[in-house]
């Protein structure tokens, strides 16, 4: 089985020292953006990663997905990640809320995404 740490202290520096959260957090539409709040969405998506992609991150690479019978079948465990993936809300972070989206801006995306291509690429590739 694969294990995967997700690199948050990293993370979180890059995105309050190098990448200017604070300002970004003052921007229109992204005024209920904190330090707190993305804190809690690196730690949270890290922990979905660790126990829930990676695990499946060799299934991915070795069953792959198949096409057969004018049905595609994807690795075990697959479906039921996926279906956790969109109750935990990952696949809306940065789309406007007025759309379904949590109305995140890219610059807190972008390191959930990192997350999950490198707990598990296949299931990165095939969440959309």
């Amino acid at each position: 089985m694969t294990e995967y740490a997700a690199p948050l202290k990293d993370m979180q520096f890059v995105l309050k020292e190098l990448a200017g959260l604070d300002e970004i957090a003052q921007l229109p539409g992204c005024e209920e953006v904190s330090v707190e709040l993305v804190d809690q969405i690196l730690e949270e998506s890290g922990r979905f990663c660790a126990e829930v992609l990676a695990p499946l991150n060799q299934s991915g690479d070795v069953e792959g997905c198949k096409w057969a019978g004018g049905k595609v079948t994807t690795p075990k465990g697959f479906v039921e990640a996926y279906k956790q993936f969109v109750e935990g809300g990952w696949n809306a972070l940065q789309f406007p809320a007025e759309f379904g989206g949590q109305g995140l801006p890219k610059l807190v995306a972008t390191p959930v995404m990192e997350m999950w291509k490198a707990s598990n690429m296949a299931f990165s590739l095939c969440r959309c």
